[in-house]
């Protein structure tokens, strides 16, 4: 028996791909998107509905999650290049700011249209202020007392924290593993794509608001995370 209904924005992504099999093998019916027709066939034979959209066209995105009467939305969505080339990202934290205030703004009006019940976003834990370490969910993000209007990740939080329904921002730490470009685990909270998808799949039934989620090497508390949402650092997919 299906459990209820997901989209899955981001559904290619380094953390996209291992919550697509996790979800599809607990019985979820899913919907996940990709920007590109050619990789809807590796969706398609993992066994989600793949759907062809950019997140910036908000019509058609809306459009698709209303179609798809979903019970929870995830966000997963960024734009990095392989192995966070230093050459190319200063162009991509310009994608990823604009990514995470008009592309959440769209997947939060799907998702409302839709009568979701549930919004799990991927944010990050290293946009901390400076301060003693280790960090709370409660340690005040960088800028966020600055006046004016909120961007980037301020922005994410916000729209997803404000909306009228259950929502969960996950702080995922510095990842690694497969098709992020590191093989080993860097410093400063790191996280494997696999326990990021965990954190995601634990999020759908239980929690709300903000989690930590990474391995406890001294930056950020996580004790949230494994309380709340039964989480582990040591996830990985068999």
């Amino acid at each position: 028996m299906a459990r209820g209904r997901i989209f899955l924005a981001g559904a290619t992504g380094a953390i996209g791909l291992p919550l697509s099999r996790l979800l599809v093998a607990d019985g979820w019916i899913v919907a996940g998107t990709t920007r590109r027709r050619d990789r809807a066939e590796i969706l398609a034979a993992i066994g989600l509905e793949p759907v062809v959209v950019d997140v910036f066209d908000k019509d058609g995105l809306v459009e698709a999650i209303t179609a798809f009467k979903p019970d929870v939305v995830i966000h997963q969505l960024t734009d990095l290049p392989p192995g966070l080339d230093p050459a190319r990202m200063a162009e991509a934290r310009q994608r990823n700011a604009r990514l995470r205030e008009i592309g959440t703004a769209h997947l939060v009006a799907g998702a409302l249209a839709a009568g979701a019940q549930r919004l799990v976003a991927q944010s990050i834990a290293f946009a901390y202020a400076e301060g003693p370490r280790p960090f709370a969910e409660s340690t005040p993000l960088a800028g966020q007392d600055a006046p004016g209007p909120k961007t980037g990740v301020l922005s994410l939080e916000d729209q997803v924290l404000n909306a009228p329904l259950t929502g969960v921002v996950l702080r995922y730490g510095r990842l690694y593993g497969p098709g992020t470009g590191f093989d080993l685990p860097p410093s400063g909270g790191p996280l494997h794509v696999d326990a990021a998808a965990h954190a995601a799949r634990q999020a759908l039934t239980r929690g709300e608001g903000l989690y930590n989620v990474a391995e406890d090497d001294g930056e950020v508390r996580t004790d949230r995370a494994r309380r709340e949402l039964d989480w582990s650092a040591d996830f990985r997919l068999a």
